[in-house]
């Protein structure tokens, strides 16, 4: 099966879908285009910054040139990553694998809130069966680690991991139901620690920090754990219009420039366009600053633009933004010395003097900035007897503390002095014309 042409939707509310409008494979399959619709360009609202309410085909920015596939603004937030791709090969075998096929055999319950379909009047996504339930999780496991390893699977469990299996990320992942609610499954993929527990521990460890984490819960199966994060993007029944951090801050760069991934423009972003009741841009900005400080010294390296989230607030009325709960924060193990987001003046290094060199982008005073650096040290101190709470084993924390206790990440935490950076000295009024 092969696709030219499909159709986006808006699912904020699945029983009443709303049409948005076309799809269409451009730049030799390359790309992905969007042109709203008649009806979306009267009552609907700007899926993203870069795709204003306006009667054009909007094209993908970017990237095209080094030969990578991208959809147009936040249609691109709608496809599956790598563990999601490699599941569609598996069970669907498509004969085309352009962006496009690849975007309808994600399938419905995709990141965010749009939906896929092949007809403009009717949603009609490609179909799944009903999601596996808790008490399947262990099959569910067993069918991942076949797909995996590229082993042949029955029918049955094809139609198990089609229910939920096309999620993005790298690493093996799928959907489940826990008490009628959507949760997201990882898998132990034979990592050397024990990941899925790490990842609630450190989770949980976060949110001790000050940080607002997606719920996390952990399912023991034969001989290894998963661990069980909550949907943040959905409410109920409710979808909730989401965007990746790469999509929000691409979309708010010129048109021809490529934009500055990291925690300062995301900071940027939230206060020019966050919620501003309650001053909840400022709040979020904050816990940016909190989130980075505390994944340099967790040694979680692997927090690019696509481990971010943002969530869209009324997006029928103003559409402002709200910094969407952590995840996916847990050691990369792997003491590169450098975060894959950028932090400061010293671009991606993994020390506080970095994470401190921006501290006004995120609203913050050079004070206010190492009172936050101080509260997250604090917390990961106690990261080894969290872990050991939590059932992490000895041998995983010793193997962790080689990274997060090691000579460059501890140092920084015994030596940063936060009266070191003091407030900057106030301004003199300057003097006028007619002063004295």
């Amino acid at each position: 099966m092969k696709f030219d042409l499909l159709y986006l939707w808006f699912l904020g509310n699945p029983k009443d879908p709303r049409h948005v409008g076309v799809l269409r494979l451009v730049e030799a399959g390359k790309g992905v285009s969007l042109q709203y619709g008649i009806d979306w360009l009267r009552n609907g609202f700007a899926l993203s910054e870069d795709l204003p309410l306006v009667d054009m085909e909007h094209r993908p920015r970017g990237r095209l040139a080094a030969g990578a596939a991208v959809a147009a603004g936040a249609v691109d937030d709608a496809r599956p990553d790598r563990w999601g791709e490699r599941v569609i090969q598996y069970i669907d075998r498509p004969k085309r694998l352009s962006l496009m096929e690849y975007l309808y055999f994600a399938g419905d319950d995709r990141f965010g809130a749009l939906g896929v379909s092949t007809s403009t009047t009717e949603y009609l996504p490609r179909q799944g069966g009903p999601l596996p339930r808790l008490e399947q999780a262990q099959e569910l496991s067993d069918v991942v680690a076949k797909v995996a390893a590229a082993e042949p699977i029955s029918d049955v469990e094809r139609r198990v991991l089609t229910a939920g299996g096309s999620l993005g990320g790298a690493k093996p992942k799928a959907l489940i139901e826990i008490g009628s609610e959507q949760w997201v499954v990882k898998f132990f993929n034979g990592e050397p620690v024990d990941s899925p527990l790490v990842e609630h521990a450190t989770m949980t460890l976060a949110s001790r920090a000050g940080i607002r984490v997606a719920e996390t819960q952990v399912l023991p199966l034969l001989g290894q754990n998963a661990v069980a994060v909550r949907r943040f993007d959905r409410a109920g029944e409710q979808r909730i219009h989401s965007l990746s951090a790469a999509t929000a801050l691409r979309a708010a760069a010129p048109a021809g420039q490529e934009p500055e991934m990291g925690y300062p423009a995301l900071a940027l972003l939230l206060r020019r366009a966050g919620v501003a009741e309650g001053n909840a841009n400022a709040q979020d900005a904050a816990e940016l600053f909190r989130r980075m400080v505390f994944n340099i010294l967790v040694d979680n390296t692997d927090d690019h633009e696509k481990n971010h989230s943002i969530l869209v607030v009324s997006p029928w009325s103003n559409g402002r933004f709200r910094l969407a709960p952590a995840y996916d924060v847990l050691p990369s193990n792997s003491g590169q010395g450098f975060q894959e987001f950028i932090c400061g003046d010293m671009g991606r290094d993994s020390t506080l003097e970095n994470a401190m060199s921006r501290c006004q982008s995120f609203g913050l005073t050079p004070p206010q900035a190492a009172a936050h650096v101080d509260q997250v040290i604090r917390v990961v101190d106690t990261w080894r007897e969290h872990f050991a709470s939590c059932g992490v084993t000895p041998g995983d924390i010793a193997q962790l503390a080689e990274r997060i206790d090691g000579e460059e990440l501890l140092r920084q935490r015994r030596t940063f002095t936060p009266a070191n950076y003091p407030a900057a000295p106030a301004r003199r009024p300057r003097r006028g014309p007619f002063g004295r």
